[in-house]
């Protein structure tokens, strides 16, 4: 009998010192959120990309220009002499409408003062007023990344939806920091 009661003491003694063991996830995840997002933007993008490339078509007298940052435009107004563009910091007055990519106008004229890349400010429309001179008016296609992408502008823009913006850059005050 105590050896009996020595064993199981032992073996309750081993039993209970044992590190304890990881437990396996129940439920695994292979990524496919992340593969069936990725796909549901790329079809997406191209959708976008067609309807742009159908405006361009559609409109051969103009001379639409692609930029590096992924936007069409073109000049309403060009200034061919060598002037100041907005740089880092620099206070820009500047005018702009917004329509959707079927020509439906979403804001009309809407004046704004805007210190380059301090303040918020949709990622197209920033980097083509980099693109402008003073006087210029311009007409910038932006594909819906460029614009407000997926959260649109909780007003009158929604999800996804490319933009179509009409800019006139009135000044520039350069930032003599």
């Amino acid at each position: 009998m105590k050896h009996l009661l020595f064993i199981i003491f032992i073996v309750a003694l081993c039993v209970s010192c044992k590190s304890p063991e990881a437990r396996m996830p129940e439920i695994v995840q292979s990524g496919s959120f992340l593969k069936e997002s990725a796909e549901r933007n790329k079809k997406l993008n191209e959708l976008e990309y067609k309807q742009i490339e159908a405006i361009i078509e559609d409109n051969p007298d103009i001379e639409y220009l692609t930029s590096e940052s992924g936007f069409w435009y073109f000049y309403e107004n060009r200034i061919e002499e060598d002037t100041i563009q907005p740089q880092f910091g620099d206070l820009v007055d500047f005018h702009y409408n917004v329509s959707n990519i079927q020509g439906s106008e979403i804001y009309t004229t809407q004046n704004k003062t805007y210190i380059m890349d301090k303040e918020e400010l949709f990622t197209g429309l920033r980097e083509g007023l980099k693109l402008m001179k003073p006087t210029e008016s311009v007409t910038f296609i932006f594909p819906s990344q460029k614009a407000f992408g997926y959260y649109g502008d909780d007003n009158k823009i929604g999800t996804n939806i490319p933009l179509i913006c009409e800019v006139t850059l009135n000044t520039i005050t350069q930032n003599n920091d």
